[in-house]
């Protein structure tokens, strides 16, 4: 990432009050396919809980 996500969420929270459980989406990287179903994601931030999402 280009910015780390304190400094995202320091940028978007000027302009959107931001609340807990809120996702922010950043973009996708280069060479990324389409989501589809059975497809597992995993968001890591340190000092956080993992995010697992399952896609239905």
């Amino acid at each position: 990432m280009i910015y780390d996500a304190f400094m995202i969420i320091a940028f978007l929270s000027k302009s959107a009050p931001l609340a807990a459980g809120d996702i922010i989406y950043t973009g996708t990287p280069a060479g990324s396919g389409p989501v589809v179903s059975d497809d597992r994601m995993v968001g890591t931030i340190d000092q956080l809980e993992t995010l697992t999402i399952t896609v239905a």
